[in-house]
């Protein structure tokens, strides 16, 4: 499948309009593998990597803290067993600037070190800051990713769960260093559309700044798998909404996704984050999740059926805590 790339800012790399989300690959604690969902083994998830780069969806975000470092470790196992497909990815992991890690640029360089002995790379593809919750300034922190790149360790650098005005402190001062602000990963989706209408999205174009959505069907509440009859289990509770408020969304999307062939309410769902301008980033656990997943490309919707959904759509505001602290 012929895919649509991105060029992240400050770097050659690119990246397709669609990637994976990799939380759930080894983070047993929070999603499975022992927990409720016992089909996620690493066979499922060696099929979800098989079919995500198959059908063009060849970006992998994972972070040091998922998992304790499993993420990356998986991640690290797939590409030295498949190096034919490693060849086509495009890998990013992220730094957790934890407030007690005051010397964060020694910090930043051991962990990343860390996350790429686990991952097998000699640098990798996108870096970035796992939010806003360190005490040093922006300055030290993009001195530490200045320090990094100069070091060859990483192409591109970002942040995730910046607000406006953290966004474009950081870039400033990563500009300071001759370097770009690539990417902002946040939590966008029909069920959180905040960082659309706060001007977020907005301020991310007007900085190059390219926005990576995370929970971008709602941790699968816009698939149509789960209703209010049905709800989903375990811990999904970013933008929390009662599912018979999300159940009018995902008839909204079925709506849309019928008229349009077939597609499903996920697929409608993640074509409307990338006609925003912002790559999702959804979990697959599996072949059957990537292939789905993949659905989403090759097509766009037109400006009546983004309309119907922008109407659909809910703020899907998040506490502080939640910013800081969950995912990324």
């Amino acid at each position: 499948m012929t895919t649509e790339h991105r060029t992240l800012a400050g770097s050659d790399v690119t990246i397709p309009m669609l990637g994976v989300g990799t939380w759930a690959w080894g983070d047993s604690s929070t999603w499975g593998m022992g927990s409720y969902d016992t089909d996620l083994t690493r066979d499922s998830i060696r099929e979800a990597w098989d079919a995500s780069v198959d059908a063009g969806a060849s970006f992998f975000d994972s972070a040091e803290v998922y998992g304790g470092g499993e993420s990356e470790r998986i991640i690290g196992k797939l590409l030295a067993d498949d190096p034919k497909r490693a060849t086509g990815s495009v890998i990013a992991t992220k730094f957790m600037p934890s407030p007690w890690k005051i010397n964060v640029r020694s910090a930043l360089l051991a962990s990343l070190r860390a996350s790429l002995g686990r991952l097998g790379l000699e640098s990798v593809d996108l870096y970035q800051i796992h939010g806003p919750i360190s005490l040093r300034s922006h300055a030290a922190l993009a001195g530490a990713l200045a320090a990094a790149h100069g070091e060859g360790l990483v192409k591109a650098v970002g942040v995730s769960n910046y607000s406006i005005k953290e966004t474009r402190s950081m870039a400033a001062a990563l500009e300071r260093h001759g370097m770009r602000l690539a990417t902002n990963q946040i939590e966008f989706s029909l069920l959180r559309r905040s960082p659309e209408t706060s001007g977020l999205l907005a301020a991310c174009s007007e900085l190059g700044v390219l926005p990576l959505a995370y929970s971008p069907i709602g941790q699968g509440r816009l698939t149509g798998k789960y209703s209010a009859a049905n709800p989903p289990p375990g811990k999904r509770n970013f933008s929390n909404h009662p599912m018979e408020v999300v159940d009018g969304i995902v008839a909204e999307l079925r709506s849309i996704g019928e008229a349009r062939g077939g597609k499903l309410p996920s697929q409608v769902a993640l074509n409307w984050v990338m006609a925003k301008g912002a790559v999702p980033i959804p979990g697959a656990k599996n072949r059957h999740q990537a292939e789905e997943n993949a659905g989403a490309l090759g097509w766009s919707l037109d400006e009546d059926e983004l309309s119907r959904l922008d109407r659909a759509a809910l703020p899907g505001l998040r506490s502080l805590q939640n910013r800081i602290w969950q995912h990324g």
